[in-house]
């Protein structure tokens, strides 16, 4: 079988981390699916890295700084070298350009900080994404969903990026059938994934937490009904292919206004509302993974963090009514593209900043064009 899925895995401290999942993926039976692609940067040991592949016996490559570079002039779309950020979690976006480029069908993300739990990772990820019927729909009067809301009375945690104004909010549970799903977001033990000012609530200068999560914290999977949101982590993540153009990782870190840490969560914005405009839904929960998140400075992430927080509160607003009868992620991902151009204006601590990425989302598109062209849309599951 040939492979249908790029796992995508950003690494400058534990490359080893692939062990576990190729494993994992070799004890279930996943392991003909898989090739991986781990993205670092030239002062890391690549060798060693390509030799762990070859060790494992998996196809893959790696690829820092100057082989990406090489890559995309490769392939003639050097001019848009720039949305790759430099030395930025958000380099994740050149993972996606690959995977397009290449023709997979899927794609996972996964940190080097991560190791999945003794069942079948790779399996559940592949089962929700063929998910249909009966899932478990979360609302809130906030219009946010706390994906950690399963457990939230007795650890009280929001994760990161997850708006403050939108907190104590009043939380709502249906059963409702799901047509299709594009996404598949596992969540987290141990370290939860929080943001610097929670981080430093809950007592942690060293970027952790100290309030833990466990298997005991999560039920069932859920989606955000739609016209709701909620934060996407790509720590554990699964993908299909065409959602892509809606997923840019955006850039961050690598720009004048100091602004990073949101690649995931405003990307994951991006594709719910995208998401919501093509009927298709993003599956959380389950399969989980161990988050051992390794010791750094709070005030780091909190000085990366802090200038785009006010901005974090009203992204999702900004996109909220774009892009009305669209038909693909490419259409929705530009009707949001220029809402975000149009509040360079607003009155928001570095709004230019949101400009900017509207201008590099519609970079984005013209390079999947030159790419490769838009895969033609699954129908749905059709009913019994």
């Amino acid at each position: 079988m040939n492979a249908d899925t790029c796992v995508v895995v950003p690494t400058v401290r534990n490359p080893d981390c692939v062990r576990a999942y190729v494993a994992n993926a070799r004890e279930h039976g996943h392991a003909d699916r898989l090739q991986f692609l781990l993205v670092t940067e030239e002062f890391c040991d690549t060798a060693a890295m390509e030799r762990m592949l070859e060790e494992l016996d998996v196809p893959g490559a790696v690829v820092d700084g100057p082989a990406r570079e090489e890559w995309l002039r490769e392939r003639g779309v050097g001019e848009y070298s720039h949305l790759i950020p430099a030395a930025s979690h958000a380099q994740t976006s050149f993972g996606l350009l690959y995977l397009w480029s290449e023709g997979f069908d899927y794609g996972v993300f996964l940190d080097d900080d991560t190791a999945p739990h003794d069942t079948d990772f790779f399996g559940r990820h592949y089962d929700n994404l063929a998910r249909t019927g009966e899932v478990t729909h979360v609302r809130s009067d906030e219009r946010w969903v706390n994906v950690l809301y399963q457990n939230f009375e007795e650890h009280g945690l929001y994760p990161r990026g997850y708006p403050y104004s939108a907190m104590d909010e009043t939380v709502e549970t249906t059963t409702e059938p799901v047509d299709r799903v594009v996404a598949s977001q596992g969540l987290w033990t141990n370290v939860p994934d929080l943001d610097a000012v929670r981080i430093l609530m809950d007592g942690d200068l060293q970027g952790q937490a100290t309030t833990l999560t466990s298997r005991e914290d999560y039920d069932e999977e859920f989606v955000a009904a739609p016209g709701q949101y909620l934060t996407v982590c790509s720590m554990n993540l699964a993908f299909r292919r065409e959602v892509v153009p809606a997923f840019y990782q955006l850039p961050m870190d690598d720009n004048e206004w100091g602004v990073g840490r949101f690649d995931d969560i405003w990307s994951g914005v991006f594709l719910k509302r995208a998401a919501d405009l093509l009927g298709d839904s993003v599956l959380t929960g389950y399969p989980l993974c161990e988050h051992n998140k390794a010791p750094r400075s709070t005030f780091d992430d909190l000085a990366s963090e802090a200038p785009a927080l006010e901005l974090n509160e009203h992204v999702w607003r900004l996109v909220d009514d774009a892009g009305d009868g669209a038909g693909t992620y490419a259409e929705a991902a530009a009707a949001m593209a220029e809402a975000l151009v149009r509040a360079g204006d607003r009155d928001y601590r570095n709004a230019p900043f949101l400009e900017l990425v509207g201008e590099y989302t519609l970079d984005w598109l013209d390079c999947l064009d030159a790419l490769a062209p838009l895969p033609a849309r699954e129908p749905a599951a059709a009913d019994d």
